[in-house]
C-alpha cells in the first residue's frame, strides 16, 4: 500500500516561491517538506505540472530542483505507470551519506552560523564598497573573483569562492569583520560538503559574484550589500532545504 501524505499538509507548507532566484527556494522548500514528514517516506509528490502551479515556478525550475533533491538522496525519479518522484530518504551519493550523519547539534549550529553570516558579510560588502579599492587592492579583488569564476573542480572552487569572500572582507579595514567571516565561511565549507555540486547554483553564485565585485570597485555600499544578502539568501535556502 502506497503511503499518502497528509491532505491539508502540502497546501498549508508549499506556497508561492518569491526571491531572485527561484531554484534554491524551490530546494528548500521541497527539502523541508520531505524532512518535516509533509511527505513521508514512500510518498508520491504531486505531479510535476500541478507541483510548478503551486510554487509558482517554470516546469523547468521545477526539474532542477528535483534533481538536487535527488542527488541528495531524498527522492527517487520512477518512469512508466505508477512512476512519479517518489519520497525515498536513501543517501546514495557521498555527500547525501554525509548529510544523514550531522547530529541535531550540529545542524542547529550550522543554521546559526547562516544567520550570523546574513549579518556580517552584507556589511563586509557594504564596508569594502565604501572604501573602494584601488591600485594592489583593486587587483587582488579582482584576481579572487577570475580564480572564482575559472574554477571547475567542486573543490578547487569551494576554496576559490572562501577566498573571493574573504577578500572583500579584507578589504573592509576591519580586524573583527574579517575574524567573522572567518569563522562563518569555515561553517560554510562544513556544510557545502554534506550536499551535491550543483551547476545551477553554482552559475547563480558566479552571476551574483560578478555583480559584487562590479559594485566594490564602483564604490556602490548599497548596492554591494543588497548583491551580498541576496547571495547570502540562496545559499541558506539551498542548504535548509537538503541538510536543515
Amino acid at each position: 500500500m502506497t503511503a499518502s501524505p497528509e491532505p491539508h499538509l502540502p497546501g498549508a507548507v508549499l506556497r508561492p516561491v518569491r526571491g531572485h532566484h527561484a531554484f534554491e527556494a524551490c530546494v528548500e522548500q521541497l527539502g523541508t517538506a520531505i524532512r518535516l514528514g509533509v511527505y513521508p517516506l514512500g510518498t508520491t509528490l504531486p505531479a510535476e505540472r500541478d507541483l510548478a502551479a503551486i510554487l509558482h515556478v517554470s516546469r523547468a525550475t521545477l526539474r532542477e530542483a528535483i534533481v538536487a533533491l535527488r542527488q541528495a538522496g531524498l527522492v527517487e525519479t520512477r518512469r512508466g505507470r505508477g512512476g512519479g518522484t517518489v519520497v525515498t530518504l536513501k543517501p546514495r551519493t557521498p555527500s547525501a551519506r554525509a548529510a544523514a550523519r550531522i547530529s541535531a547539534e550540529r545542524r542547529h549550529d550550522w543554521l546559526d552560523a547562516l544567520e550570523y553570516r546574513r549579518i556580517v558579510e552584507p556589511g563586509a560588502a557594504y564596508l569594502a564598497a565604501r572604501n573602494r579599492p584601488v591600485g594592489v587592492r583593486r587587483e587582488q579583488l579582482e584576481q579572487a573573483h577570475a580564480e572564482v569564476a575559472a574554477a571547475r573542480k567542486p573543490a578547487a572552487h569551494r576554496q576559490a569562492d572562501s577566498r573571493f569572500h574573504l577578500t572583500v572582507a579584507s578589504l573592509a579595514d576591519s580586524a573583527r569583520v574579517i575574524e567573522a567571516v572567518t569563522s562563518v565561511q569555515s561553517t560554510l565549507h562544513e556544510m557545502l560538503l554534506a550536499i551535491p555540486v550543483l551547476g545551477t547554483n553554482i552559475a547563480h553564485s558566479d552571476l551574483q559574484h560578478a555583480a559584487l565585485a562590479k559594485a566594490i570597485v564602483a564604490g556602490k555600499p548599497e548596492r554591494a550589500r543588497q548583491v551580498m544578502e541576496e547571495h547570502c539568501d540562496d545559499t541558506s535556502a539551498l542548504l535548509r532545504g537538503l541538510v536543515g
